[in-house]
Formats: structure tokens, sequence, C-alpha cells
């Protein structure tokens, strides 16, 4: 069975909710490709805008976070409930940057992971090495461990329908891209992970993306790997470019 490709977007904190809409009615005719699910990780305050802007088209709509309790005096987070009742289809969970500056861990990401999957909500897991890791040769090992823990106690049926998303962080919003071969290498290593974990059945379903610098340029040959299917795209999914990006071929 072939995976289906899953090109998502990934705002970060941009867009207001006026300029969401605005981007959503621009977008809207580039990414009509319904050979691969489009999906808009937008800030909590454009949600609902723009799964209004996006309503009658193929985007679906994730979120860039959210907590892992179900309610509760957790002043300024998100619950997976409001993100369910509105329609929110996908989440980002421990991306580098929430890691980075937000104190995340593998563990909160794992407690979000169960908390997304109660809810209906299939997690984007996100996943990557420093420049400094890369160097000392330890790459594989510190994504193994972040996929080990992100997924524990996450049952195969859960894993399947799962997304990893696989961000070199020195590749991220730098211009630099790892190598499609790096890009692979690493997808098919997280693959191997998910049949160690699971078995072989689960691996071969579950959609591993790859992050970092994805543009229309690039991204027909990332997404022709064998391990690759789709991206997380940052920069470039706030331009007419997403278009091309998502009509790769």
């Amino acid at each position: 069975m072939a995976r289906k490709k899953i090109i998502a977007g990934n705002w970060k904190m941009n867009m207001t909710p006026s300029q969401a809409v605005k981007l959503v009615e621009t977008l809207k005719p580039l990414v009509g490709n319904e050979g691969v699910d489009v999906v808009f990780c937008v800030p909590a305050i454009d949600i609902i805008p723009v799964l209004e802007a996006a309503k009658g088209s193929n985007i679906q709509v994730g979120a860039e976070n959210m907590y892992f309790e179900e309610k509760g005096a957790y002043t300024g987070e998100i619950s997976p409930a409001m993100l369910e009742e509105v329609g929110v289809k996908y989440v980002v969970l421990g991306h580098s940057e929430r890691r980075q500056y937000f104190a995340e861990t593998s563990e909160t990401v794992n407690k979000k992971m169960l908390k997304a999957f109660e809810h209906g909500i299939t997690p984007i897991m996100c996943c990557g090495e420093t420049l400094e890791q890369r160097e000392q040769g330890i790459t594989m090992d510190w994504i193994r461990q972040q996929v080990k823990v992100g997924f524990q106690n996450v049952t195969a049926d859960q894993a399947k329908t799962a997304v990893i998303a696989y961000e070199p962080i020195w590749a991220i919003g730098t211009g630099k891209t790892a190598t499609t071969e790096q890009a692979q290498e690493v997808c098919a290593g997280i693959r191997a992970c998910i049949a160690e974990i699971y078995d072989e059945a689960t691996a071969a379903e579950i959609r591993i993306q790859y992050g970092g610098s994805v543009n229309a340029k690039t991204a027909p040959d990332l997404f022709a790997q064998a391990d690759i299917d789709g991206g997380l795209v940052g920069g470039a999914s706030l331009k007419e470019e997403f278009g091309q990006i998502v009509n790769y071929k």
C-alpha cells in the first residue's frame, strides 16, 4: 500500500487572523492536489478563522501545540478538547523551537502524543539533531531516543496513523537543506526504529516527513525518496510557493 504524502505548512508565530484569512484565500486555489494531504498548522488565535476560510477546500487545519491535560489551572495553554471541538485534525508536537525555547522534553511530548490520540487528533511529532550532534556522529542515537520516548505506551494501531517530522535543527530557517541522501538516510533510520518498537507492518504505514528549508526546488527530489512521505514546511508555507511544493510533480 502506497503511503499518501502529507505536506504541512508550519506557520510558526506569523499571521494575524486577518492576514491568515487572506493567505488561505490566496493559497486555496494553488494547493488543490487531491493526491496529497494538505495541512495548515496555524497559531491558536488563527485556527477558527482559518477553518472558516478553508471550508470547501482540501485544506485540513492543525494546531502548533497543545497541553496534555483536559482542562484546569494552566494559564495560557490550549486543551485537546478545545482543538477537537472546532475540527482541528493535526497537532505539531515537540518542534525543536518548543524544545529549545519552552523547555519541551521528549517526556512531555509523549504525554501530549497520548492525549492527541485520545481526542482523535493526529500528532506530527518532530525530531532532529543540532549541527554539533551531527558532527559528533550521534544523529541516529539522538533521534532514536526522541522517537522511543515519544512513542512510549502508544499502541501499534495509533502509531500507524501518526506522522513523524524529521527536521535537522541546523537546516531550519538557515537556507541550508540536508542533502536528499542525508534526509532519506535519517528517515529510513526512523522507520527502522518504529519497526523495532512495533513491527514491519506498522513501520510501513507510518508517514515520515522531512522539514528544514523545504522549497519548490528541493521538494520533488526529497519527496521522491522511498522513506520521505512529504514535508513540514516553514517559511515557504507563507508564500504562493507553497502551491508549487504541494504540486511537486
